[in-house]
């Protein structure tokens, strides 16, 4: 909490989160909404700190020290350990300009820090105000996108009182700092595979559509050809049907006109002849006209083959377009199952290095 002998060298928003003491590796937020986030000096200690006020209690109350470092995890997202307060504060900012903005102060504040700490050492007089290249300004809050978490940004082991020298404790900040790089890297990929896949999927269920439309087209002219086809038969049964007809026609009319031959006279015999004329040619007539019912419908018939083969080849193409497709989805499912693997062995790897360092 600051006193009235501190004053405010910079402030600005940002939501606010610390790791979790039992896992470490996990952030916990301090609140719902985005907090005030400021730097103070307190000229009669000549110290630096970080105080952020969420409703009744101090969020963030850490003393600036040279030995500190601010870290970008992301575009909106950094963070610092104290070893003093066991812990590491994360923030989450509304834009990159705003984590700019506090990195930089953060490095003049650590500079002004290890200054006073010199002239301490040295025996010289106390700094009477924060004029080490620092000034005063307040950066005006800003909305924040909603921010139930850092999201990509991983957690780190805080640095306890026990902790390696300095120089270790940057090397292992590094390492760790440069796997979550790579981490987040392998997220993104990720994302972008889920993306391609869902696109390939989408394009299975159009495929899918279309083959079962092509099917229905199919089965509707099956449906049409075997109609045909029963029609056809139907007609050729009508036609032998008429043609027995006829022969007993011109089987009763000869046995008629043997008998008449017999029994009647000539000018019968040419009656009976006139009929018999006319039996032939009618008959002639009725088989003209049913070769050439027989030629239309042989004609139609031959042009439903044609449609029914242009059907199926269209169908076999949308089936191996398909086919093409789930090929498709498969490879990328394995290239997704490929990277999840290696993003899990990296985590594995981060998790050990983390549980190892001291």
């Amino acid at each position: 909490m600051s006193t009235a002998r501190e004053q405010p060298i910079f402030s600005t928003r940002a939501h606010v989160f610390q790791i979790d003491p039992a896992t470490k590796r996990n952030w916990i937020p301090a609140g719902k909404h985005a907090l005030t986030v400021s730097y103070f000096y307190d000229a009669t200690r000549n110290v630096y700190r970080i105080i952020s006020i969420g409703g009744a209690k101090a969020v963030i109350n850490s003393t600036v020290t040279p030995n500190m470092t601010f870290t970008k995890t992301s575009q909106k997202f950094g963070q610092w350990a104290d070893s003093r307060a066991n812990t590491v504060y994360g923030l989450g900012f509304a834009s990159e300009q705003h984590l700019t903005q506090f990195a930089e102060k953060f490095q003049e504040v650590k500079e002004a820090a290890r200054l006073a700490r010199e002239k301490s050492q040295d025996g010289g007089t106390e700094l009477t105000s924060p004029a080490l290249g620092l000034v005063s300004h307040q950066v005006p809050p800003s909305p924040l996108v909603s921010a139930n978490g850092p999201g990509e940004e991983k957690l780190f082991r805080s640095q306890s009182a026990d902790a390696p020298g300095p120089t270790e404790r940057e090397r292992l900040k590094k390492m760790l700092s440069e796997g979550s790089v790579g981490e987040v890297q392998w997220e993104a990929e990720f994302f972008a595979l889920q993306d391609s896949n869902n696109k390939l999927a989408g394009a299975l269920r159009e495929a899918n559509a279309a083959a079962a439309q092509w099917r229905q087209q199919l089965e509707a002219q099956r449906a049409e050809a075997e109609r045909l086809r029963q029609r056809v038969a139907e007609l050729e049964a009508q036609a032998a049907a008429e043609a027995t007809a006829v022969s007993e026609k011109e089987g009763q009319g000869q046995s008629l006109e043997q008998l008449e031959a017999l029994v009647q006279t000539k000018d019968q015999e040419i009656q009976t002849l006139k009929s018999q004329t006319a039996g032939p040619q009618e008959a002639a007539d009725a088989g003209q006209r049913e070769e050439t019912q027989q030629k239309d419908l042989e004609t139609r018939n031959a042009e439903l083959e044609q449609q029914l083969r242009a059907t199926e080849r269209s169908l076999e193409e949308a089936r191996a377009e398909r086919e093409r497709a789930r090929a498709e989805v498969g490879r990328a499912a394995q290239l997704l199952d490929v990277r999840l693997f290696e993003l899990s062995e990296l985590r594995e790897g981060l998790a050990r290095l983390a549980e190892a360092a001291p």
